[in-house]
């Protein structure tokens, strides 16, 4: 048996990472069909511009608050920006279940775009300072299958889900298990 030996910061930044966007999962690939079928006026053009709010906006926030990050001195400013962030991005689950305009989803991919900005530079900080000498490979690699294998496994669960139960139940869930891997990270 081969044993695999992983610092405690590390391997609670894989586990949160895993918990966290493995919710986020659950609606991974469902997320087009709810603003379509549940959004008024919802069609292609919402979720592209939807898509393009977040992911714009993200880009555009991460770099000035890496910047600011590695400003600070000491590690306590990455862990609360990363908490901050990640439980920014847990409550916009929860919006979704009383959003029924473009606008509404155009607002929460905001606060998701500004909640992830703040997440993952200071993710990526802690991780890089703790990661393993000799072992860089092999932790990436398993953060990346982690959570890979997390969606991947959720988003089927989630297509299941939304189609016996609905999307609230679904989005109720993604926001409660992103808050339980936004507060992992109390753990380092």
């Amino acid at each position: 048996m081969i044993k695999i030996s992983i610092n405690k910061v590390v391997r609670t930044l894989i586990q949160t990472d895993l918990v966290f966007l493995s919710a986020f999962g659950l609606i991974a690939p469902i997320f087009a069909v709810f603003i379509i079928e549940q959004i008024n006026g919802g069609n292609v053009k919402v979720v592209g511009f939807a898509a393009a709010i977040y992911w714009i906006l993200k880009s555009i926030l991460q770099i000035p608050i890496g910047r600011f990050l590695d400003k600070l001195k000491g590690e306590r400013d990455d862990l609360y920006f990363l908490i901050t962030g990640y439980l920014l991005t847990a409550i916009v689950p929860f919006g979704y279940i009383f959003s029924y305009s473009p606008w509404h989803i155009y607002g929460l991919q905001a606060i998701y775009a500004i909640g992830m900005a703040m997440a993952i530079p200071a993710w990526a900080a802690i991780f890089t300072r703790h990661i393993d000498k000799g072992k860089e490979a092999f932790e990436w690699s398993l953060e990346s299958s982690g959570f890979s294998l997390g969606i991947g496994i959720t988003g089927a669960i989630g297509g299941i889900l939304v189609s016996k139960f609905g999307f609230s139940l679904v989005f109720i869930l993604v926001g409660v298990f992103a808050i339980i891997g936004a507060l992992l990270p109390l753990l380092i």
